[in-house]
């Protein structure tokens, strides 16, 4: 039995790294990122400011999240973040853009491979016991309208976690993985900065932390398979999958709602019941990890 995972493919996703792995370049490589996201998000906001001049309401539905529209606005907004990476990569580290995903060749078939295994799961727990989430579910969205809308919609939400994995398993793992081959610090370090940008206690109140916990945990399942697979696209896969179910099937009615089918009958402010579903969203996540590590071994 192997104690120790089998991380021998990591090389692969770190190879087009290690020319600079200066801890100095990756440090200016953020700074960098920063400097090119702000002008970016301004320029970003003021279009949308001025498409939506027509449409006074729209301040507070992005802030909500609570209509197609400001989802969208929300989930392109996360483009940017993709930009600032491709182009630090591009001028910083003077090597292709697209050597954060990995090498493509891998990461594209993995990624529909994940993906497929996936929603094979999703189906199956569909139909097993139990069912329901302790409430009915409330429908938000019309059928018709949901299902006309879903193809943009999930390319919305491909655009934010493809930003989330570009930086956290693209670029941040790449670099510190070219560097050091302990994954205390490639897989730990970028997980726990993933795990304290999801810190929101304004919203969550007491399950603030157990979320961070769950983003941390999320973080490291990721770089494992990132690193087991040689490229990101089983990360990019799972990803997907959890986000079009929390965003695109059923949401919470106060957190990122505006393009679900259903809402759940409690929301972020149900501490107690939200708590009580935490375990089952730590269960799901250990799931689709080991289903997609299934899938690397077809």
């Amino acid at each position: 039995m192997r104690l120790i995972p089998d991380y021998s493919a990591h090389v692969l996703h770190t190879t087009a790294a290690v020319k600079r792995t200066e801890l100095w370049r990756t440090l200016l490589g953020i700074v960098a990122m920063v400097a090119v996201y702000i002008p970016l998000a301004l320029l970003f906001n003021q279009a949308v400011s001025g498409l939506t001049r027509c449409r006074p309401t729209f301040q507070d539905e992005l802030m909500a999240s609570d209509t197609p529209l400001a989802m969208y606005v929300l989930l392109a907004s996360f483009a940017l973040i993709s930009i600032s990476v491709f182009a630090v990569v591009k001028f910083v580290h003077k090597r292709d853009a697209l050597t954060v995903f990995g090498p493509i060749t891998l990461a594209v078939p993995q990624f529909l491979r994940v993906t497929g295994i996936l929603i094979l799961l999703g189906a199956v727990l569909m139909i097993l016991p139990p069912y329901g989430i302790g409430g009915d579910l409330v429908p938000n969205m019309a059928f018709g309208l949901w299902a006309l809308l879903l193809p943009l919609s999930m390319f919305a939400v491909f655009v934010q976690i493809s930003a989330e994995e570009i930086f956290f398993r693209g670029y941040l793992q790449q670099q510190l993985g070219a560097r050091f081959s302990s994954p205390l610090v490639w897989m730990v370090l970028p997980s726990i900065l993933f795990g304290i940008l999801h810190y929101q206690p304004a919203e969550a109140g007491e399950n603030a932390v157990m979320i961070v916990v769950w983003a941390c945990l999320f973080g490291v399942l990721m770089a494992d398979l990132t690193a087991r697979a040689g490229s990101i696209g089983p990360a990019l896969a799972v990803h997907f999958v959890n986000n079009v179910t929390a965003l695109l099937i059923t949401s919470l009615p106060d957190a990122l709602g505006g393009l679900s089918l259903w809402h759940t009958p409690f929301g972020m402010e149900d501490e107690a019941q939200l708590r009580a579903w935490m375990p089952v969203d730590f269960a799901m996540m250990i799931v689709s990890w080991l289903a997609a590590r299934l899938a690397l071994r077809r």
